[in-house]
């Protein structure tokens, strides 16, 4: 039986795709329990990597019981109608494996590249998300709102999962929490953030799911955790810190969010998120990938 655990899809490479790498690596991880396995995105800029709608695609076909997590689709930067028919056709090639996480993304974000505005960004999240909605749940959709307008547009095939594939939810603040508890079906936590951030989001999703009478038990918790198992901390620290500065041009942000050490100490910090209220964790090594799923799956999972 698969456990509350995901793991990241090889994604990010130096200066060329290592395609069996991720031919190896998916089986491999569906085979030693994970649950699930997981994708993000970032379409523009120098860093290698591979676009997340395509290569859950690509794994779809290699494997056969995980579920295909993004974390997250910028939605606001593409079209809702297209991107509707892109997920949908991937629930049905998974035959019903999706989970369709979303986020409104930060000043990084450069809308203008992709032809949209940074106005009103918020509104139009939630719209596309209305709009995808529809696309996958009536026989005939109607959208009137600020940004899409349209009537009787119909969309088949529909997703495999009805009404639709959950939608996870990113969120950082309380407007975001809000806006996760009442249009979404769960909600993971950034990898950038780190524990001690975990925590605060906690309270203010447990506020929000209060102040929306939502029972929690209808609203999932995951966290994307980036780590590296290495009984030398100096090591491991100094390797997440390079990955961090290629990734995302900033090596301290490694030391600021991952956990790393021995497996003692990671279990120890992995059970503090847990305590504290994940109630399912994507792990996210960024080298050595193959070694870490084993280790991960053989040392750490079973201890948690």
């Amino acid at each position: 039986m698969a456990r509350p655990f995901g793991i990241a899809i090889p994604q990010v490479f130096s200066n060329s795709t290592d395609l069996s790498l991720i031919r190896e690596f998916c089986p491999k991880a569906e085979s030693l329990g994970y649950d699930s396995l997981w994708v993000q995105e970032q379409i523009v800029g120098d860093v290698w990597i591979l676009e997340p709608v395509t290569l859950l695609t690509y794994v779809a076909a290699i494997t056969s019981k995980a579920r295909l997590g993004t974390s997250v689709l910028l939605t606001v930067i593409r079209n809702p109608v297209q991107l509707a028919k892109s997920l949908a056709t991937l629930d049905q090639l998974s035959q019903g494996r999706l989970t369709v996480g979303v986020g409104v993304g930060g000043k990084h974000v450069p809308e203008a590249v992709f032809g949209v505005s940074s106005e009103k960004r918020g509104r139009q999240f939630v719209e596309g998300i209305k709009v995808m909605k529809a696309l996958w749940s009536q026989p005939k959709a109607s959208m009137s709102g600020d940004f899409w307008k349209f009537e009787e547009v119909a969309m088949a095939p529909k997703p495999v999962q009805k009404p639709h594939p959950p939608v996870w939810f990113g969120a950082r603040d309380e407007l975001a929490f809000k806006r996760a508890v009442r249009h979404g079906d769960g909600w993971m936590g950034a990898g950038s953030s780190s524990s001690a951030d975990f925590v605060t989001h906690m309270d203010l999703l447990r506020k929000a799911l209060d102040s929306a009478k939502r029972d929690p038990k209808t609203f999932a918790i995951s966290k994307r955790v980036y780590l590296a198992i290495d009984d030398d901390r100096g090591r491991a620290e100094r390797r997440l810190r390079e990955w961090f500065g290629m990734r995302y041009k900033n090596a301290d942000m490694g030391s600021r969010v991952s956990i790393w050490g021995g497996r003692a100490e990671c279990i120890d910090r992995l059970s503090e998120l847990i305590r504290a209220g994940a109630q399912h964790l994507m792990l996210n090594p960024v080298f050595d990938e193959m070694e870490h799923a084993e280790a991960l799956a053989h040392d750490i999972i079973p201890k948690l």
